[in-house]
């Protein structure tokens, strides 16, 4: 493991300062201006879905240049993460970024370091996003983000109440609950699959405190349950009713732009820190393997790139639910194709919802708001093959299938001592195929997106064979089999008290949401 550097416990945080200034950014929709009118930065979070049903992103992506990356260098995360956000939300004072940016990832809520990088090998790095209070990536963006809402309400004057309603197919779930607990003038709302989710991930969720947090099991998969809270966000007389109760709806999902912006943080952090490391030169290229499922955790990768970081291959690693890959390959888009339930369940999606934005970047608005048209109506789309030839230039697809992911677990542990989870496994042996296939020599760098405790049974079972006693059991038989220490987070989570067991019909979801506020349809 390197050096703590990302985590300055000594330096005085007031003492960083932004980069160069950049003008005011205002946000406008993938899918045009005709609904949806450019708005803020703090608009634009406090909102979430445009208008029109587009996602928002800036008006341009600013600059990182040399000279930044020096400056970056030198920095704790919490600086890197106020100086990068400082780019993209210029509403907010940079002086709020740090004190919010601080008080995110102090150590005592990522006591492994906010993105610590493990090296495995020659040439291979894991980028480990899961050392938060919920053992996943989603904590680096949702510890934040609620902050930013807070001052966003402040911003615009808001006097309603928010309301978070979220779709998870695991970790999303449990890392906006947390970073919301509490929140005031904020709840919020989570649905999931009731039977697409981990044993511990339905604990995590289902024992959560707070007097502001609602949790629902929907019959279904993780798709029904996004397109479930897409519709509500829709509905208009809904808008209207939730209104009249002093009431609005925003998101917490990756569709917020407010989730994705800190996620382009850690992808800078790793860069510096592999510099300080003196594993790369400042300016070498390095390969960027991210297992996803949503496409957001890899489009914050593409924004970075987009930026200026020395970024050469983005490497999108889908497991056995390969809707990306084949994308990727054809420049064909078909949700219309039998869905799987794996041991990364995190990654069982089949609607991609921000690779629109990759469509508005290099394809602009009106290609993308036809391509989601024909997505809606149709469930696919194909892309023209100028655009194809732009996402070539950028991404490689690759996947890893159910006996793939096990043995990847098994020998990563078995050769290099190195524990990782599911979704980390697909990343691995996608990355490791990438570079077998392209012997350039170049540095790669794997994002590791869970703690192999959120899965211990299908990471234990992988391992030895056999299966543990049972799903909980297996947290600490994975703990005695490997010597490595259960994360705080989840330990004794079966002691906790269930607070949320109810599971409705996916159709249902409205008036499960109007119930949980009190409201009367």
């Amino acid at each position: 493991m390197f050096d703590d550097s990302n985590i300055s416990k000594e330096r005085n945080l007031s003492a960083a300062k932004p980069g160069r200034s950049v003008k005011h950014m205002n946000y406008i929709s993938t899918r045009g201006k005709k609904v949806q009118a450019p708005v803020t930065a703090a608009a634009a979070i406090k909102q979430g879905l445009a208008e029109d049903g587009g996602l928002f992103m800036p008006e341009v992506i600013p600059d990182l240049d040399s000279q930044d990356l020096a400056e970056l260098c030198e920095m704790s995360y919490p600086e890197r993460a106020a100086y990068i956000l400082s780019r993209f939300l210029t509403d907010y004072s940079y002086e709020e970024l740090l004190e919010d940016c601080a008080a995110a990832y102090a150590p005592e809520r990522f006591p492994g370091g906010a993105a610590p990088i493990k090296k495995l090998g020659d040439g291979m790095f894991v980028l480990e996003l899961w050392h938060g209070p919920t053992s996943a990536f989603k904590d680096m963006a949702l510890q934040i983000m609620p902050k930013l809402l807070s001052r966003a309400l402040k911003m615009t004057g808001e006097e309603r109440k928010a309301l978070i309603l979220v779709a998870t197919s695991g970790d999303t779930g449990k890392a906006a609950l947390e970073g919301y607990r509490d929140v005031p003038g904020v709840s919020i709302e989570v649905f999931y699959p009731v039977d697409g989710v981990s044993r511990v991930q339905k604990l995590q969720m289902s024992t959560q405190l707070g007097d502001n947090v609602a949790v629902c099991a929907i019959k279904g998969n993780f798709d029904d349950a996004q397109t479930g809270v897409k519709k509500i966000f829709g509905d208009a007389a809904m808008a209207e009713l939730l209104n009249k109760n002093g009431v609005f709806l925003s998101s917490a999902n990756s569709i917020n732009w407010g989730r994705l912006v800190p996620q382009i943080v850690y992808y800078v952090s790793a860069y510096c820190d592999l510099i300080n490391a003196g594993e790369i030169y400042a300016g070498e290229k390095i390969d960027v393997t991210v297992p996803t499922g949503n496409f957001g955790n890899i489009f914050a990768a593409f924004i970075a790139k987009s930026m200026g970081l020395p970024i050469n291959r983005l490497i999108c690693a889908s497991n056995k639910n390969n809707i990306l890959t084949d994308f990727l390959a054809t420049g064909t888009y078909d949700r219309n194709r039998e869905f799987y339930t794996t041991m990364s369940p995190s990654m069982d999606i089949l609607i991609s919802s921000n690779l629109e934005r990759l469509l508005y970047v290099l394809g602009g608005q009106e290609l993308t708001a036809d391509l989601m048209k024909k997505l809606s109506t149709d469930g696919r789309y194909t892309v023209p093959d100028e655009l194809k030839k732009k996402i070539d230039e950028h991404f490689s697809g690759l996947f890893c299938d159910e006996e793939g992911t096990a043995e990847e677990i098994r020998s990563t542990f078995e050769n290099d001592g190195y524990l990782i989870d599911t979704h980390t496994a697909v990343g691995l042996h996608s990355a490791k195929k990438y570079m077998e296939k392209n012997r350039d020599g170049m540095k790669m760098l794997v994002a590791s997106t869970a703690s192999p405790y959120k899965f211990a049974s299908d990471v234990y079972e992988s391992i030895t064979g056999k299966k543990p006693s049972d799903e909980l059991s297996a947290l600490t038989e994975l703990s005695e089999l490997t010597k490595t220490e259960i994360p705080y987070p989840l330990r004794d989570i079966d002691k906790r008290k269930i607070r949320f067991d109810k599971v409705i019909d996916k159709t249902a979801m409205p008036e499960e949401v109007l119930g949980t506020l009190g409201i009367k349809a």
